[in-house]
């Protein structure tokens, strides 16, 4: 064995001992994962303090296609059977078409991580090669597994998984022609297609699925109290029970077999921001019976299948009727023809294997479409600012008797008036066809899924709301005074405390170009923001449109938060007239936001809306349309682009085959020494070369210090487990820290003479809880033991509706650091404290300082927090903005600061100030918010998981 391979075999057999059990593991993280697992820290439950978890539920499922297992040739398995799987890999060379696992991670790295260039591919495989020949000086076998970048792009292209090559169908103009046609008439359009029957089969079998995919339509209800309804997944919708009870009366030999509802998304997306005239137009889609927890965070829960042709005219042209009819008629061929492949499979049932590796017999039907409002008009053939689902006229969309749109309905209209009043009175296109009428069981109309964030977030809210705000104040002050009052709006959207996950506006809302995520940003501290500019009923119709939005955007509504919902929509709709009474809007009758009043109706059909948003598709138009235009030479970059899609998809299966095996445990170094070695004993918690911790060690070099606090919080891998807080692995020794608590209260980065007095009087709280604290409590106590300070912790909980992993679960890093980027940052925290005046059972206080004590002849520290108290303001939230409010002592004498466990903090809060009538300093820094202002709000809109821990229900 040679030295270097000796050496790599020497650092990857390092041991580390978990002092519980005795195991050996071969790494930190290893260690940490198995003490995770096995040794989990003492978590302290409080009764008292309302936690937002999933609620116990039963589950009533579809008698029918039930979705059994079945063998090869469609007959029903014994329960209890295994799978039987054959493996996919070359029993000769698993690793094939790669030679070895060291060739695969390189390849792996380069082509996906990385996403290098060519010429920096090849520039590795030089230097590769050099490596090789200096270890075994012998030039024979100085190569490495590729010559050139083309043999490696060969390698990924022999990939036989996950394939689905994309290929070319062309469309033309077919209708009569002028004696001096038009370009659009006369030249091709190309539709680069999938076989979308090959794509979902690709989906449905992978393993990685396994635990967020349902094979049958149910009905979910709570176990306790009242059965009231809960809807998460499109499965547990109407619309998928009725479906399927449509499938079994009408299609033979239903009995037994699992529908597979195929959602759809399609959007243009621009890649050259500059110029504005690169557009591609992808369409996506998905099976229906993924968790929306699937959908939102897997890369491949949403595949693309197409990109549909965009044709290019003269402004003139655009206008004519002979063009508008041939695009949408394309348009819809085209969907048509990307669907086609599906329609055998949606009368007659063909075996599919699931995640689990069980056959099945499946039955296909198109399920929901994801379009924003544009789309919309296109998909269901109406005429512009009408409704796709109610035939409400445009100047009075909320109609209540508008009543809703179907194919027949359709048909019968058409059959009975000429195509002007269909324009006109019905709001119909006469001259097209949906493509829906092509398939079986499918109505455009009931299909269109509720639209997050083009409808609520950035139309409703930023385009509506906060655009009438600003019309409002110009209104009343003129521009001059408007201007000032605008400006001074922005300065406290930029004056807001940092938060875990929060973006900070630091010019406040005035930037060039909103995205999605702006929209979503400004939407948790805007209300504070203008509030003492506009009248209350504006402030209250802004809360009011907050808590239906966050109440839509759940992952699991119930029938009482659905009706609450309801009334809050009821209430907004009240008291959006104030913006008419004010003569800010002359009428408030908007497709976008009309679309909030069929919500409800369609949340019952078809669930929680985060898993059908459009936000879902503009975030797959990153990897799947713009990275790999970025990769392409600019020229011509469709087919590059398609090409780069597949080699991905085919990694992506590929690579989830070798995790399923076991192959990818470790590092590529501990690996390939366990293979030198002759041992093929790798396990899953083995060194896997990630680091150990999350302090900021790890922070990207590029990262904008101003939005640093967004890595503060991030999915939490695995399955759902119990909520706890940790104290982060690193402590402050290295800071200069004592270790003593007189010489720690002294130090520079504590000077807090209380915190003494503070920790004594907890520790004999604890060991004498009727006992009044005596007044000589510091002769009577001493400490010990060694104090550690750390600068931060991190509350692990259960926080399906946000940015989470495929459990649930998301880690907020909470900070009590001296000089985070340049600056102090004390966070703001709800703790458990149900003996007091509190909010759901909790108090508000920050965080002064994190610290351990390490008892003498004791390996187990326990944890404490010095926090300093906020209290909550009356026994009930504030009448116009909704939220409660908190306050303590200006006076840093006066301000009761104690010590706690840190297993009483439930997670982070965050405060507004309560600005009041005078304007900020020109320069006020946000660092100083927390400490000059005495009043705060406690936003219950800085995420979903705080909006429901403050909520009512």
């Amino acid at each position: 064995m040679g030295r270097a391979t000796k050496a790599a075999l020497t650092a990857a057999l390092k041991s580390f001992e978990c002092l519980d059990c005795g195991k050996v593991c071969r790494s930190q993280w290893g260690l940490r994962q198995h003490r995770t697992a096995l040794h989990p820290l003492p978590v302290t439950v409080h009764p008292t303090a309302k936690e937002p978890k999933e609620t116990p539920t039963v589950k009533q499922y579809h008698p029918h296609l039930t979705g059994i297992p079945v063998d090869h040739h469609g007959n029903p398995l014994l329960k209890h059977v295994k799978p039987t799987l054959e493996s996919p890999l070359d029993s000769s060379n698993p690793w094939a078409p790669f030679e070895d696992r060291l060739s695969f991670d390189w390849a792996h790295y380069h082509f996906v991580e990385l996403q290098s260039s060519e010429a920096n591919i090849c520039r590795g495989l030089d230097l590769w090669a050099a490596t090789r020949l200096m270890a075994t000086h012998d030039p024979h076998d100085a190569r490495a597994p590729w010559s050139s970048v083309k043999d490696m792009y060969k390698s990924i292209d022999n990939i036989q998984h996950g394939s689905a090559p994309f290929s070319t169908v062309t469309f033309e103009y077919s209708g009569p022609f002028p004696d001096n046609p038009p370009t659009w008439m006369t030249q091709p359009y190309e539709l680069c297609v999938r076989d979308a029957r090959e794509v979902l089969r690709n989906q449905l079998s992978t393993a990685e699925f396994v635990d967020q995919f349902e094979t049958r339509p149910y009905r979910q209800f709570e176990k306790e109290g009242e059965k009231q309804r809960v809807w998460t997944n499109l499965m547990s919708g109407e619309w998928a029970w009725e479906e399927a009870d449509t499938i079994f009366s009408d299609v033979y030999g239903s009995e037994g077999a699992m529908l597979v509802p195929v959602v759809s998304g399609l959007d243009k997306t621009t890649v050259s921001v500059a110029t504005g005239h690169q557009e591609y137009h992808p369409f996506y889609i998905s099976a229906g019976n993924l968790t929306n927890t699937a959908r939102r965070s897997h890369a491949n829960g949403v595949v693309p299948v197409a990109f549909l042709p965009i044709p290019k005219a003269t402004k003139n042209e655009k206008k004519t009727p002979e063009y508008a009819r041939f695009v949408r008629q394309m348009y819809h061929a085209c969907i048509a023809r990307i669907f086609l492949p599906l329609r055998a499979g949606m009368t007659v049932p063909e075996i599919v294997r699931c995640p689990d590796g069980h056959l099945r017999r499946a039955i296909y039907s198109i399920g929901p479409v994801i379009a924003d409002y544009p789309e919309q008009v296109w998909l269901s053939a109406i005429v512009q600012n009408w409704c796709a689902k109610c035939m409400a006229k445009p100047d009075d969309l909320d109609n209540p008797d508008a009543r809703q749109r179907t194919h027949k309905k359709t048909d019968i209209l058409i059959e009975c008036f000429d195509p002007g009043i269909l324009w006109k009175s019905f709001g119909v296109r006469a001259d097209v066809v949906p493509f829906t009428y092509n398939f079986p069981r499918a109505d455009i109309h009931k299909l269109m899924a509720p639209d997050l964030l083009h409808q609520v977030i950035k139309g409703t809210f930023k385009d509506h709301l906060v655009e009438w705000v600003m019309a409002y104040l110009v209104n009343l002050h003129g521009d001059s005074k408007a201007a000032d009052i605008i400006a001074e709006i922005d300065r406290r959207v930029s004056a807001v405390p940092i938060f875990p996950g929060l973006r900070r506006f630091k010019d406040g809302r005035n930037f060039s170009q909103w995205t999605g995520d702006d929209s979503k940003a400004l939407m948790k501290v805007y209300l504070g923001a203008f509030a003492e500019f506009v009248p209350d009923k504006m402030v209250q119709c802004m809360a009011a449109f907050l808590n239906v939005c966050y109440i839509f955007r759940r992952n699991a509504i119930t029938s009482t938060a659905l009706k609450l919902a309801e009334l809050e929509l009821a209430k907004f709709h009240i008291l959006r007239n104030v913006f008419l009474e004010t003569e800010t809007r002359a009428h408030c009758s908007m497709p976008r936001q009309h679309a909030l009043k069929h919500f409800p109706h369609l949340i019952r059909q078809f669930g929680s809306p985060n898993g059908l948003c459009s936000s879902i598709t503009e975030s797959r138009h990153i990897t799947a349309v713009k990275e790999p235009w970025r990769r392409s030479n600019r020229y011509n970059a469709l087919p590059q682009m398609l090409l780069t899609i597949t080699r991905l998809d085919k990694f992506h299966a590929l690579r989830q085959i070798f995790a399923d095996h076991g192959m990818l445990a470790g590092t590529t170094t501990f690996y390939t020494a366990l293979t030198l070695a002759g041992r093929n004993d790798y396990n899953a918690d083995e060194d896997n070369g990630l680091a150990d911790g999350y302090g900021d060690a790890n922070a990207p070099a590029s990262e904008d210090p101003d939005q640093a606090q967004l890595r503060d919080v991030s999915p939490q891998p695995g399955p759902r487990f119990t909520e706890f807080i940790e104290m982060a692995s690193r402590h402050g020794k290295s800071t200069g820290y004592p270790s003593t608590l007189p010489e720690l209260t002294c130090h520079a980065h504590v000077r807090e003479p209380r915190l003494s007095r503070a920790l004594l009087e907890y520790l004999f709280a604890v060991q004498n809880p009727e006992a009044p604290i005596p007044l000589d409590i510091a002769t009577r106590f001493t400490i010990q033991g060694n104090i550690r300070v750390y600068h931060s912790a991190s509350a692990n909980f259960y926080a399906p509706s946000d940015a989470c992993g495929a459990g649930g679960m998301q880690r907020q890093i909470l900070r009590s650091n001296p000089n985070w980027k340049g600056h102090p940052r004390r966070d703001t925290v709800f703790v458990s404290q149900g003996n007091t005046p509190t909010i759901c059972g909790m108090r508000v206080a920050q965080v002064r300082m994190f610290f351990s004590i390490t008892d003498p002849g004791s390996d187990a520290p326990q944890l404490y927090a010095f926090v300093d108290w906020f209290n909550t303001v009356g026994n009930r939230p504030d009448p116009v903005t909704g939220m409660w409010v908190v306050e303590r002592s200006t006076s840093q004498v006066n301000r009761v600061l104690s010590v706690i466990p840190l297993s009483s903090i439930i997670r982070g809060a965050h405060l507004i100030p309560i600005y009041g009538a005078k304007f900020l300093p020109e320069r006020f820094s946000f660092t100083k918010s927390l400490d000059v202002f005495s009043q705060f709000y406690v936003n219950s809109y800085a995420d979903h998981h705080t909006h429901e821990l403050l909520s009512d229900l």
